[in-house]
């Protein structure tokens, strides 16, 4: 478990548009009962306090700038920059400072940029909370004194502190899919950043967020019951309460998740389309292109609409979407699925019904081999999509 200050530090530098550390020295903490005035910062950080023109100016640069320290209290404090003993200092920090005394001398400063008006400043002082902090930005001891480099942060990490910060910030127990997924999303983006992927590569992105969203909601449910299994069941019946709970939200889940990570490769790529569209009756396929007012209206050519599916599983489902929309009975009905393979015979049913999976490119090696040429990648029904749509 990550102490409360390192953790918060952490956030900060992942939030944060720069950051600094360094050990505290005699100098700064006055252990040597000398007169330095502040905070002495390694000029390789003078652009996180500075703008160029600032710089630029006569004088000896100042700026008064708010520094909110261990997310506690905050201090109107100056940032001094002496090109000629080419020094960068933090100063005045109010009356009581409580962080800068000879027993604080040996302790890491950790300081971020979140905005140009806004700072923020942490002091870790045991051993476990400096090597926790150096550790997660994989840094030396010998390596302070500069700026930190974000992205030398494992992934790993990185992943398991953006999931615990969303966890943290709910006011629920477990929020509605469509939150659930989007979160799954930005996390997966922050840490591996390959946003380009929803246009280049939407089989790979697909699996990433689907993977992401399974992490992250496991991880919830650890949060939310690990306490309560740890601890025991004082019935079969209060075991079996528990686990229908957590089983059905699973099943909830996993439906939806599909649905709206299909919806943000569409949307990233431009695509129109209605989501959960009315056709006839109670008829609801999952997604419509263009849009169901193209569908209802019938001087708009079926060549140019389509329907596609989504369903996690399809090796019992896939009948569920053949009359889904009675406009495009004679059309193929594309059917995409996250399955990892079905029998032969079921791809030849599916064959016969005019149905096309689309399935995830490294998904279609689990298909049997003579068959997988009728299988579409997500890209390929994205690229067809676009083409229909004069995109």
């Amino acid at each position: 478990m990550i102490a409360g200050h390192t953790e918060q530090a952490i956030k900060s530098v992942f939030n944060g548009e720069k950051s600094f550390c360094k050990f505290l020295s005699a100098n700064d903490t006055g252990a040597t009962g000398g007169h330095q005035s502040g905070i002495l910062i390694s000029k390789s950080a003078v652009e996180m306090m500075f703008s160029r023109q600032e710089l630029a100016q006569t004088g000896i640069p100042k700026r008064m700038i708010k520094i909110r320290w261990q997310d506690d209290f905050e201090t109107e404090s100056c940032f001094t920059y002496y090109e000629s003993k080419n020094e960068l200092r933090i100063t005045r920090f109010g009356k009581g400072f409580p962080f800068l005394k000879p027993e604080q001398t040996g302790a890491l400063f950790v300081f971020t940029k979140q905005t140009d008006a806004d700072y923020s400043g942490y002091f870790l002082e045991t051993d476990d909370e400096i090597e926790e902090f150096l550790d997660t930005f994989g840094i030396s001891p010998t390596e302070t004194n500069s700026l930190i480099d974000v992205q030398r942060v494992s992934a790993e990490t990185q992943e398991k502190l953006s999931i615990q910060e969303f966890i943290n910030s709910l006011d629920v127990d477990f929020p509605a899919s469509d939150v659930m997924s989007a979160a799954a999303r930005a996390i997966e983006e922050k840490t591996y950043d390959h946003i380009e992927y929803i246009r280049l590569n939407p089989d790979e992105k697909i699996i990433s967020w689907t993977n992401m969203e399974y992490t992250l909601f496991r991880a919830l449910e650890y949060a939310r019951y690990g306490e309560i299994i740890s601890k025991g069941f004082q019935s079969v019946d209060e075991f079996v309460r528990v686990a229908n709970i957590v089983l059905n939200r699973r099943k909830s889940r996993a439906g939806k998740s599909l649905e709206h990570h299909l919806s943000a490769i569409f949307d990233g790529n431009c695509i129109e389309y209605s989501s959960q569209a009315v056709t006839e009756g109670n008829k609801k396929p999952d997604f419509l292109f263009p849009s169901q007012e193209a569908y209802h209206d019938y001087g708009f050519s079926v060549d140019y609409i389509v329907s596609l599916a989504a369903k996690t599983t399809c090796k019992d489902r896939w009948r569920q979407v053949l009359n889904e929309a009675d406009r495009l009975r004679d059309k193929p009905k594309y059917l995409c699925t996250l399955q990892q393979g079905i029998s032969g015979a079921q791809m030849d049913e599916m064959q016969a019904e005019n149905v096309i999976l689309v399935v995830p490119k490294p998904y279609i090696v689990a298909y049997p081999k003579d068959r997988r040429d009728r299988i579409w990648t997500l890209a390929r029904f994205v690229e067809y999509v676009k083409i229909i749509e004069g995109k």
